[in-house]
């Protein structure tokens, strides 16, 4: 997890503060992965996620002065990548309402594996799996597309970016028990759509 900084990352940023774009763009390839998969996840769009990843990075050197470096650098960049997002949604007049039923808090770690697993595949420990990613990482887009906003945001969070439920609601500006129903219901949407389409799956995550 990235609750606090590395001394490496401190000195950059510390750096960076003080207006060393060299650090700044150390720190940029650090981390422009993470948000631009973020992004694309969110939206689907792989142009606007690069937009979008420019903008992020953009705005995160415009406010360095109000990171104050008490937790790590990535989660303050993926809390400015997703407004990034909710506020394009904004200008396209996208309204989406999360449903306020009750759902269980109970860990779901299969579903986690399950989709971590999905989207980061490994040629040498799982070659079927590397040879259907493509096909693959086209289902997960396609499954945390049919999620509402705030359940894939806390999915692609927590089970693909590895943040842990306290920096989430960081993130996000939300409570913790609200963070946990959006993740143990966003995982249930997003097994059930990945199981109609068993044929895709590699076989160890197909139902039997």
């Amino acid at each position: 997890m990235d609750t606090w900084p590395d001394d490496d990352e401190a000195k950059l940023l510390a750096r960076s503060q003080s207006g060393d774009l060299e650090a700044f763009n150390e720190l940029v390839l650090r981390y422009q992965a993470s948000v631009y998969n973020l992004v694309l996840r969110m939206l689907g769009d792989p142009e606007l996620a690069s937009d979008i990843t420019q903008d992020t990075f953009l705005s995160a050197f415009r406010h360095l002065s109000t990171f104050r470096g008490s937790t790590a650098f990535r989660p303050w960049l993926l809390r400015i990548a997703s407004n990034l997002v909710y506020d394009h949604w904004r200008r396209q007049r996208r309204h989406f309402s999360e449903s306020l039923e009750v759902a269980s808090d109970e860990d779901d770690s299969q579903s986690s594996s399950l989709l971590a697993q999905l989207v980061t595949p490994d040629v040498e420990a799982n070659p079927e799996q590397y040879l259907l990613s493509q096909e693959l990482q086209e289902l997960v887009l396609r499954g945390l597309a049919e999620l509402p906003p705030e359940q894939r945001l806390a999915v692609i969070l927590c089970d693909i970016e590895g943040l842990s439920y306290e920096e989430i609601a960081t993130v996000t500006s939300t409570s913790l028990g609200t963070i946990r129903s959006r993740i143990a219901r966003g995982r249930a949407r997003l097994r059930a759509y990945l199981a109609r389409y068993q044929e895709l799956l590699p076989r160890q995550f197909r139902s039997p």
